[in-house]
């Protein structure tokens, strides 16, 4: 579906360099069409990303609907977007998403 495949790209994307810069692991709880617990993970050497719970401590959550967050990724979203809409949330370190934005 296009959760999978959105975090098929994303696992493409991720470069050692991004997780030197980034150093943080986001987790992604959706709701809806291929929704679940999904991760990228910008800590551990080599980086990753995938469904189920990170491999270690996520440092921000983030709570929306699948639909959002495929259009979050394929840039028609902002990734603050959907937070401001109120129908999703948001909990952890801010300035970690900001340098999630540039990986996008």
């Amino acid at each position: 579906g296009p959760v999978a495949e959105t975090f098929r790209v994303i696992q493409g994307a991720v470069t050692e360099e991004y997780v030197r810069s980034t150093q943080g692991v986001f987790q992604f709880e959706l709701s809806g069409d291929g929704g679940g617990t999904w991760y990228i993970d910008l800590k551990t050497t080599g980086g990753s990303a995938g469904f189920g719970k990170p491999p270690v401590t996520a440092d921000v959550v983030m709570s929306m609907s699948s639909t959002d967050f495929v259009k979050m990724f394929a840039a028609k979203l902002k990734p603050f977007m959907p937070f401001t809409s109120g129908n999703s949330s948001i909990k952890g370190d801010m300035m970690l998403i900001l340098s999630l934005e540039k990986m996008l």
